[in-house]
Parts: C-alpha cells; structure tokens; sequence
C-alpha cells in the first residue's frame, strides 16, 4: 500500500513589494531631481527680471520738474533696458549722463530764444547709462524725404558739437511708422529709416568733422514703434531719429574746461 504523498503549500515571498517600492521612489527621486533643476532656472531668471525692473524703475531719467522735455513731442520712453546682462550703472555714471543732458539742454534752450518760431521737437532723456536724444521726423525731414530741412540744421549743430566733445561712439538709428511707403526712390521703411540714419550720420562727419568710426547709423523701420499705430498722432510720434551714446563718468566735466 503506498504512501500518501504529503503536499507542502508553496512558501509566499511577503517581501516582492519591495522591488516595486524600491522602483517608485527611485522614479519619485529623479522627477524631484527634475523640478529641483527647472526651479533653479526659474528662479535665475526671475533674479535677472527683478533686476530689470528695478534697473528702469530708478536709472531712466532722474525726475524733477526741471528735467522735464523742454521741446514740443511725445513724452514717451522706451522699454527696459534691452540687454539685462549690461552692467549696472552706478552712481558716478548717472550723475555724468544727467551732466551732458543738462548741456545739451541749455545750448537748446539758447537756440530756442534765438530761434523762437516752430522749434523743431527733440528729446532728451536718460536710459541706463546711455544719453537718448529723440528728434521727430515731421520736424528734421519732409514727408517720406531723407533730406535733413535746412530749418532743422542748427538744432542738429548744436547737439552735435556737445556731442563731438566726448568722441564716444553714436549710434543713430531711424524709425518709421507702419504706413506702407509712398511712392519715392525709397524701396520700402526700410530703405527709408535707413536713409534717414545715414544723412544725420553724414552730415555729422561732413559738417562737424565727427571721425567716421564714431558714427553707427542703422535703419529699423517700424520694427520699433514707441506708440499707437492706429492713430494719426501716434505714427508721427513713431517717425523718428533716435541718438544713442554711452557717457562716461569723465564727460560730466565740461571737455572745454580741461
């Protein structure tokens, strides 16, 4: 008689969850990993906003009733700063732009009461480091005409010869509406910011004798409009000359004085 064959139950394993656990929180570690570093991004990026922000809250133009645009035109600033990696102006910095501003301002002012009939419009504010000198186009130039008015020219001497003091590169760049351009030896905007440009930069050199490598003259048609296009007042305050220059520190002494 054979023997009953005894059946033994199969040993459960109770600790198999551990492989799937072990799994999850390796997963759940890389996806912090993950957020941790988009976060460090973030957060880089917020720094450098906050920066700029505060950048154009305290550094464009320096307020005061008598800092005020003393021409006729658009009371209007660009935006922020356009590169946020640019060092931070300081204090020695402001006070030298603020110094050329003023001087340019007070030679105009002088013209103005020489010449007191339709002033052309030009202003003067203060960006960063930079001296930003804005001359409208309805004023300096005839309409979709890159000619500078022989009316206008004096005004242009007399920023031109402060500026031709300090020899810091000026960059002069033309601006247009977004109105297609009328039928002129002028392709397009374009063309015509670009001529514009070129003449102030030419007559800079040929009537003030400002060495040519100083001069950048560039054209950005309406790629940059600083208001409404939608209305008439608004395209003329967008047709523009824009003068850029990077003052230092020592250009707060007057250059005749030295």
């Amino acid at each position: 008689m054979s023997k009953k064959r005894e059946v033994h139950e199969e040993h459960e394993n109770h600790e198999r969850w551990l492989v799937s656990y072990a799994d999850f929180i390796t997963l759940l570690f890389a996806f912090f990993v993950v957020m941790y570093s988009v976060s460090r991004v973030d957060q880089k990026r917020m720094i450098e906003v906050v920066k700029a922000i505060k950048f154009a809250m305290h550094y464009k133009g320096t307020g005061g009733a008598d800092q005020m645009p003393i021409f006729e035109g658009p009371v209007t600033e660009s935006g922020c700063v356009s590169n946020l990696g640019e060092e931070r102006p300081n204090k020695q910095n402001i006070e030298a732009v603020e110094a050329v501003r003023r001087r340019i301002e007070k030679k105009l002012k002088s013209l103005l009461l020489e010449r007191p009939q339709n002033p052309p419009s030009v202003l003067l504010y203060i960006e960063g480091r930079k001296l930003m000198i804005r001359l409208s186009a309805a004023h300096f130039f005839d309409p979709s005409q890159a000619a500078i008015r022989p009316e206008a020219m004096p005004v242009l001497d007399a920023i031109t010869t402060e500026l031709a003091q300090f020899r810091r590169v000026i960059r002069i760049e033309g601006h247009t509406d977004n109105q297609p351009a009328m039928r002129t030896r002028f392709r397009d905007n374009w063309d015509l910011s670009a001529s514009r440009a070129a003449a102030v930069a030419s007559y800079m050199e040929s009537a003030h004798h400002i060495d040519g490598k100083l001069l950048m003259a560039a054209g950005r048609g309406a790629s940059q409009p600083i208001a409404d296009n939608a209305t008439p007042a608004g395209r003329e305050i967008n047709r523009r000359v824009e003068l850029v220059v990077e003052v230092k520190p020592e250009d707060a002494f007057d250059p005749l004085a030295r």
